[in-house]
């Protein structure tokens, strides 16, 4: 009676996982997509710092590209990729958070890549702030109201210590400078936000008739700061801000490095997130930016639970939509692993 029971109760559970409802979001049959494909540019575990595509054709399921090889070898850094005035990619990096140089560079079409510019800002010009000689994860937005880009990346005011690390990561600010041409820059960067708050890998987007911020709150978890190491939301009217309605938490505390995609039907928005180090990958949905958000399931290792997949071992990066040529062609010049 009992192996009766448990194995009623095993199909039951069954049953249960494989009627969970799919993520919104997704084209029905007949219906032509918004958003044909998409490209995750990315590190790895085992190789931090260097660049790596995956692709995905609903947003949900990514597939590694090249045999999980390099796909660029000159570039370092936290990858992020934007399409800028001339339909050209450009993307930023840097050797290492001490290095004082960005480096970008350009693509006509996200195979082949030539240097752009280096960029060195002077941090000691940044209005009212004292920073550490210290650039992290720099950013590329393209903004088509102003025709302006913005980089920005985080800077520390204060060192580290023995008796307090986490110092450093709590005085880390979103700064910025903008450039036409990402070729010539502004002189002076600012602070892009007035918080008390420790910010990293903040990237700027233009929705719903409104600019987002979309943040990882650096602080420590706490009972007095509960919404450490978490992401987080906030909009404004204006580019520069200010940046106001922070939100509450869109994941789990100890996650980092957001990535937000439209949805294939243009109707729901994708936030990845990273929950580090290196062990897997969040995923929240909603229909509007200022939420309800709610995490779908996956990284579970259960095929019927999982709504969403990624290779093993990436690390962050950023996510954009590419056309179906451009994923074709993709696919062509490097091929791709459907058996990860």
């Amino acid at each position: 009676m009992k192996c009766i029971l448990s194995t009623t109760l095993m199909l039951l559970a069954a049953l249960a996982w494989a009627q969970q409802p799919d993520p919104p979001g997704q084209v029905k049959a007949g219906e032509r997509p918004v958003n044909e494909a998409y490209l995750f540019a990315h590190m790895t575990h085992d190789d931090y710092g260097e660049l790596y595509y995956s692709v995905s054709l609903d947003g949900l399921h990514w597939y590694r590209l090249n045999n999980g090889k390099r796909v660029f070898e000159e570039y370092h850094g936290h990858p992020d990729i934007v399409k800028g005035h001339d339909d050209r990619y450009y993307i930023a990096g840097n050797e290492s958070d001490a290095s004082p140089d960005i480096t970008i560079w350009v693509s006509e079409d996200l195979i082949s890549w030539k240097k752009h510019s280096v960029f060195t800002p002077d941090l000691k010009k940044t209005p009212n702030y004292q920073p550490l000689q210290r650039i992290g994860a720099p950013k590329l937005y393209y903004d088509k109201n102003s025709r302006q880009y913005v980089m920005t990346w985080h800077t520390p005011h204060e060192e580290g210590t023995k008796e307090d690390p986490e110092r450093y990561w709590a005085s880390q600010r979103t700064l910025y400078v903008t450039s036409r041409d990402l070729k010539e820059f502004s002189e002076v960067p600012n602070k892009l936000f007035d918080w008390d708050m420790g910010t990293i890998d903040v990237f700027i987007r233009n929705a719903e008739g409104k600019y987002w911020a979309i943040i990882k709150d650096e602080r420590y978890p706490t009972l007095d700061w509960v919404t450490g190491k978490t992401i987080r939301i906030a909009s404004s009217d204006n580019l520069f801000g200010p940046y106001k309605d922070l939100s509450d938490p869109i994941s789990p505390n100890f996650r980092e490095a957001p990535m937000l995609i439209p949805s294939p039907n243009g109707e729901v928005w994708y936030l990845y997130y990273e929950q580090y180090p290196g062990v897997s990958y969040g995923l929240s949905v909603a229909d509007q930016l200022d939420g309800p958000w709610y995490q779908i399931s996956g990284y579970t290792f259960f095929s019927d639970w999982d709504k969403y997949s990624m290779p093993p071992k990436v690390r962050h990066g950023c996510m954009i939509t590419i056309s179906s040529e451009e994923y074709d062609q993709l696919v062509t010049e490097f091929g791709i692993d459907k058996q990860q």
